[in-house]
């Protein structure tokens, strides 16, 4: 039932020639409307081929709504630190980060232009007046707002100071020795992650 109306939907729009448009969404932002939009157009085309069935809901309207861009830029960037598992660091608000980012090192402060960077393993550094908190990252996301507001998810984490520098050593070693008696493609892969990845943590700790 679901196919067969999303395909009426899909030949009503194309009919009429007006396309489906994404609720809140705005070129070249990751900004959120500071209060929730519904896609009138889309419910109406909708109900029209599935009168029985509720339309389907987007993403924005399971997230909080974001506050509303400021007219002059702040004197903090707002940091949320998101784990699968756990919530790092929740609206604090900071002078800087520094994330590691796979095209480089990124630097984000008030009034950065919003953008949507990967995150490879390394340092994420939260600067606050001379307080700076140090993470190490295994990779993942981070959103930049243009309302001053940086969300930073990423896959693991841990502080630089909880890292045992003697088992960094013994895990890049043991996966080099991996990599160099790997017979197969999958055992070469595993283990160049695993250097890699020790690497970047051995990097970390040498500061």
């Amino acid at each position: 039932m679901l196919r067969q109306a999303s395909r009426l939907l899909t030949r009503s729009i194309a009919a009429t020639q007006q396309p489906i448009k994404v609720v809140g969404a705005r070129p070249m932002s990751t900004d959120l409307p500071a209060t929730p939009v519904e896609d009138s157009a889309f419910v109406e085309s909708w109900n029209k081929v599935a009168p029985n069935i509720d339309p389907p809901r987007t993403p924005s309207a399971f997230m909080k709504p974001r506050p509303p861009t400021p007219s002059t830029i702040p004197s903090k960037i707002t940091v949320n630190f998101v784990l699968p598992y756990a919530s790092e660091l929740s609206n604090m608000e900071v002078d800087m980060v520094i994330i590691p980012a796979t095209s480089g090192q990124m630097g984000v402060m008030p009034g950065h232009v919003p953008s949507i960077a990967e995150l490879k393993p390394g340092v994420l550094s939260v600067h606050e007046g001379n307080d700076v908190k140090k993470y190490f990252l295994s990779g993942g996301f981070a959103f930049v707002h243009a309302n001053s507001v940086a969300d930073i998810v990423a896959v693991d984490a841990v502080p630089i100071d909880h890292i045992d520098e003697n088992l960094v050593q013994k895990g890049l070693a043991d996966f080099n020795l991996k990599l160099s008696s790997a017979t197969t493609e999958l055992e070469k892969a595993e283990a160049q992650i695993g250097v890699y990845v020790h690497s970047a943590l051995n990097s970390a700790l040498a500061g």
